[in-house]
């Protein structure tokens, strides 16, 4: 990170004469998501990525004589690099509020990086998108006024906006627009291979190499939503989703018996019961685990995984309840139906929908969201994407209005999905988003949500309720700007929670 900053204040100066280095936003862009929570745990990796950082910024011309540390200092041993990164947290910060806005700005700008990272490997670019991730690491080594850093934060939040239309655009041209699909979840005869993760792209590379190899393809976690795109479900042994969100890997992991392909955030580190089946790809990585690279084509060679699939036994009962999931309500698919969810809201069949997107994780505290679904009205609807959904897309909670009360977009970036439906609705409704009956119970846990939060205030959205907890790298100061600003607040108990956002 302390490199990429280093890169961003060299790369910025030359940028506004048009001589940057073409190379540093896509470096940033993957360097960005490796620091992810539980991406890359590989110290070996990211020393090679250390490694790059330096030679990608040594190759930028010095902007003036007086530069930052960030810009000049090069690692000389394993030594040097754990004392920088002592000397760097043990710096004291001027100011709490400016602090607590650069750690925003950091946070949004790795969700940023890795959102963008989805769509460019799929061929879509934008160099504003990169520009911006420059701009933003450059100014955490600037001390700006808290005024200036809360600008690029709400900026972060629209830049952030745009890369999800983009991802959106970028995942719909290729594989085609989501359709609304049943998902089976029980455990087929075949011997299987597991891939979790987010990367569309490795999923259809994995599928179109193991075609008639007699082994069937399991989605997990936050790749479950692929079975509903038709360019995807169109290959038959892909034959539904495996377990349910990232923190119960090593239940499910251990279970499935096959080989695990893990592409993007979130791995759990492993057991070694089944250590030797795990294969990392894309941004992550840990050590001594197997890792699949791209080729200078951008293709991989998935045969190994295939292989070693083939000398496994078909996966064990994942435990889950064997309900089928649904996915792929993302916004064409949606609105296609819009007819019938305005009749529906109209006749009274949907007095409110709930917004219940973003992470999930394994403390009993997120019980809360299973336990809230529960107690909603059945003419209520819950808007859902990203791994939140697996405390409550397992139950039995129906339809109203021929509409399913759990409305899957799909995976975390996919809730800009989840706002282009709720502006489909207030222009049918003639209302602004804000008066629509539409409230917002978010969880949040890593650096995507942080960046997906930012879009949604940056598009006038209020009133959302955030938990498990608030951010700790929020301080009083900037907590009460986001409450003032746009009444944000944290969860309490289902009970008062359910008087606030579905009121009789």
């Amino acid at each position: 990170m302390y490199l990429c900053k280093g890169i961003s204040a060299r790369n910025i100066p030359a940028i506004a004469k048009g001589e940057g280095n073409k190379d540093s936003g896509s470096f940033i862009t993957e360097a960005l998501f490796a620091t992810l929570t539980n991406t890359n745990f590989d110290d070996q990796r990211i020393k090679e990525l250390i490694d790059q950082a330096v030679i990608i910024r040594d190759a930028i011309p010095k902007s003036g004589d007086s530069e930052p540390d960030a810009c000049t200092w090069t690692p000389k041993s394993d030594a040097d690099i754990q004392a920088k990164a002592k000397e760097i947290a043990d710096l004291a910060h001027v100011d709490d509020d400016v602090h607590s806005l650069q750690a925003m700005l950091i946070f949004g700008l790795k969700g940023l990086a890795a959102y963008y990272h989805h769509a460019e490997i799929l061929g879509y670019m934008d160099e504003e998108i990169t520009n911006f991730m420059q701009k933003g690491l450059d100014s955490t080594l600037r001390d700006l006024p808290a005024d200036q850093m809360t600008a690029l934060v709400l900026e972060c939040g629209s830049v952030g906006v745009k890369v999800l239309a983009m991802l959106d655009t970028a995942n719909s041209k290729t594989y085609g627009n989501p359709e609304i699909t049943s998902v089976k979840t029980t455990a087929g005869t075949k011997p299987g291979i597991l891939i979790t993760g987010h990367d569309l792209r490795d999923l259809e590379q994995l599928l179109e190499q193991s075609k008639d190899s007699g082994v069937d393809i399991y989605t997990h976690g936050e790749m479950l939503p692929a079975n509903a795109y038709p360019n995807l479900k169109k290959f038959s042994h892909l034959v539904g989703n495996y377990g349910s969100s990232w923190w119960h890997q090593k239940e499910e992991f251990e279970k499935f018996n096959g080989p695990i392909v893990v592409t993007t955030n979130c791995i759990v580190p492993p057991k070694d019961q089944y250590k030797d089946k795990i294969y990392t790809t894309g941004p992550a990585g840990y050590p001594g685990v197997k890792h699949i690279a791209k080729s200078t084509d951008g293709t991989k060679d998935f045969s190994k995984v295939i292989e070693h699939a083939k000398t496994c036994q078909p996966p064990s009962d994942p435990g889950t309840n064997g309900r089928d999931l649904i996915t792929g309500c993302a916004h064409e698919a949606v609105l296609a139906l819009a007819g019938t969810v305005v009749e529906a809201v109209k006749n009274g069949d949907i007095k409110r929908f709930i917004v219940m997107a973003g992470c999930d994780g394994r403390r009993a505290e997120r019980q809360y969201y299973t336990d809230f679904a529960l107690a909603l009205p059945k003419d209520t609807v819950i808007l859902t994407a990203g791994c939140a959904k697996f405390r409550y897309n397992f139950l039995d909670l129906g339809t109203t209005g021929g509409i399913p009360r759990v409305i899957d977009a799909g995976q975390c970036n996919d809730c800009y999905s989840l706002v282009v439906i709720a502006q489909a609705l207030a222009k049918a409704f003639g209302v602004d988003i804000n008066e629509l009956p539409i409230s917002y119970n978010i969880a949040w846990y890593e650096q995507k949500a942080c960046l997906v939060l930012y879009a949604l205030l940056s598009l006038g959205v209020k009133n959302i309720t955030l938990g498990p907890k608030l951010p700790g790298f929020v301080s009083p100061g900037v907590l009460k700007v986001l409450v003032d600003n746009f009444n944000i607040g944290k969860n309490s108990t289902v009970e008062e929670d359910m008087k606030r956002m579905v009121p009789a």
